[in-house]
């Protein structure tokens, strides 16, 4: 077990560096390519990106039963990664001449496309990692910080290349693509017996019965209504930012620095997130990261420079880490195990995407009227409004880990360690 545990760490933890490397080489620069190589307005992109997230929507309840109905076999990883090879036929020759010729036929098939492959598949490999790592006692993050440095990585010098030609970052996120079937196969997951004969009788039903609980849609607030809103202020970030230097092609290879920095400091944060967490407990874990969002948005409206608003991206990396680990741990409490990647998929990922769908549009009008500071600030109005609901919504989670009374010289105290709180999942009841 404890060599398969090692190999299984490091095998994941390459899969995700070279799955987020391709995803940043295709979609870092998104807004940059729709507005300067397509020539798209804000509202245009805006809509692009809403079609995206339809794409992701279609995907999302998929991957969640068919990840929860295959436990630890690794078909869904295999298809995301036969997806990825693809990106850059994908991006150069089937989504450009599409969104040129009509956009809505190309914005629909980037949709499906870029929704199935590196929107809704980042979320189900994710959840795949968690649930091998529980199965196999390694933390979520510590691999998933892998996956930050892959992104950060190529990062790095997208800006770069991609003011040589965009094709040539397409066309390494197949590359990297190319490494990912390979890497999975290396993987030696023994699946726990009990557990994959829960997976195998799980039916459709069962999974629909989910959506009839109210813990489930006390959780969905937080996703709907605050961390939708930081994905909407990502989305067109790079153009904006870009824009504060005096040529394009200076803020493009800006930006790309930038967003390395911010990613490899966010690398770091994975690491240290678990034991941030485990001390105050996930739903304040969820309360504290989105808080970070949402000052980092209305910061962004006060930002006069590059220099300011490089600092609000920066916070990126100290909210995304607590947010992932919160989510995963408030998910492991709160349902049953054999639900934990539909409840991502669709309580996180789904949500995410409706938000998406329905928010970029009129961010994207925001931008075109209004400017995107003063757009920054109704975004972070709605987020704070949505906030205080969570506060009150959440179901509480414990701590992990509490710090035990003693005095200096003296052995613990036995009676405070057996009256700490542990970690059982609350009755039904609640």
């Amino acid at each position: 077990m404890l060599a398969n545990r090692q190999r299984n760490y490091a095998v994941l933890s390459a899969f995700l560096f070279a799955f987020f490397f391709a995803q940043a080489m295709a979609m870092s620069l998104l807004s940059i390519w729709l507005t300067r190589s397509l020539h798209l307005n804000g509202a245009q992109a805006g809509t692009v990106f809403a079609v995206n997230s339809i794409g992701a929507m279609l995907a999302q309840p998929a991957y969640g039963f068919l990840s929860d109905r295959m436990g630890f076999r690794k078909v869904v990883p295999v298809m995301i990664a036969s997806l990825v090879i693809l990106a850059g036929p994908f991006f150069l020759y089937v989504y450009a001449p599409l969104l040129r010729w009509s956009l809505p036929l190309g914005a629909a098939a980037g949709g499906i496309y870029l929704g199935f492959t590196f929107m809704a598949g980042s979320y189900a490999l994710e959840s795949y990692v968690d649930r091998v790592g529980r199965r196999y006692g390694f933390e979520y993050s510590r691999t998933r910080l892998w996956g930050s440095i892959g992104f950060a990585t190529a990062a790095a010098f997208s800006g770069r290349l991609y003011n040589l030609d965009p094709a040539i970052n397409f066309f390494l996120a197949s590359l990297a693509g190319l490494a990912l079937i390979p890497l999975i196969r290396l993987a030696r997951i023994e699946p726990d017996k009990e557990a994959q004969q829960a997976a195998d009788q799980l039916k459709l039903r069962d999974t629909l019965a989910l959506f009839g609980q109210t813990r489930f849609w006390r959780f969905m607030i937080l996703i709907l209504g605050v961390t939708n809103l930081y994905l909407v202020y990502d989305q067109q970030f790079p153009f904006y930012f870009s824009s504060l230097f005096p040529t394009p092609e200076e803020g493009n290879a800006m930006f790309g620095y930038l967003n390395a920095a911010q990613i490899f400091v966010e690398a770091g944060g994975m690491f240290v997130a678990p034991l941030i967490v485990r001390r105050i407990g996930a739903t304040r874990g969820l309360l504290l990261a989105a808080m970070i969002m949402i000052i980092r948005i209305a910061g962004s409206g006060f930002a006069i420079g590059p220099v300011t608003i490089s600092m609000c991206k920066m916070a990126h990396a100290v909210e995304l880490p607590i947010l992932a680990v919160s989510i995963f741990r408030y998910i492991a409490y709160h349902f049953e195990a054999r639900f934990s990647s539909t409840v991502y998929m669709v309580g996180v990922s789904f949500g995410h995407s409706l938000g998406l769908a329905i928010l970029s549009p009129l961010a994207g009008i925001g931008y075109d009227l209004f400017g995107f500071q003063h757009t920054y600030f109704l975004i972070a109005g709605f987020a704070l409004f949505f906030w205080i609901w969570s506060a009150m919504s959440l179901l509480p989670t414990p701590p992990e880990y509490m710090p035990v009374p003693r005095k200096a010289g003296q052995a613990p105290d036995t009676a405070a360690i057996a009256s700490a709180p542990d970690v059982r999942r609350y009755e039904d009841a609640l």
